[in-house]
């Protein structure tokens, strides 16, 4: 299950994730991208720019603190010969995302 937290995404960094990654569309209103969670950090990927390595995330604590960061991808896939790239950044803590589908998967009955 992914956090419920969401955050507008102030226009200053909005133009800035712009002018970073080349980004023609980014999402003003992000949802949190990790697996639930009460405290802490929060990340929503502000463009998906389609290249391998890097890509510009909103980081946010509380209601207050935020900023616009790029972090190397996640490089961790799903066991198997097709398995599914993470969509998260490397170092994140919990799931990756594929395992996040899993566990929505098994509780559908």
């Amino acid at each position: 299950m992914r956090c419920a937290h969401w955050r507008r995404v102030p226009l200053d960094l909005v133009r800035e994730s712009r002018e970073k990654s080349a980004a023609e569309c980014v999402d003003r209103a992000l949802q949190c991208q990790l697996s639930v969670h009460d405290n802490g950090h929060h990340y929503g990927l502000l463009a998906d720019i389609g290249e391998c390595g890097t890509a510009p995330w909103l980081l946010w604590h509380g209601t207050t603190e935020v900023e616009l960061v790029v972090l190397p991808d996640c490089p961790v896939a799903a066991p198997g010969h097709d398995g599914e790239g993470c969509c998260l950044f490397a170092g994140h803590t919990k799931q990756h995302t594929w395992e996040d589908a899993l566990e929505e998967v098994s509780c559908i009955r």
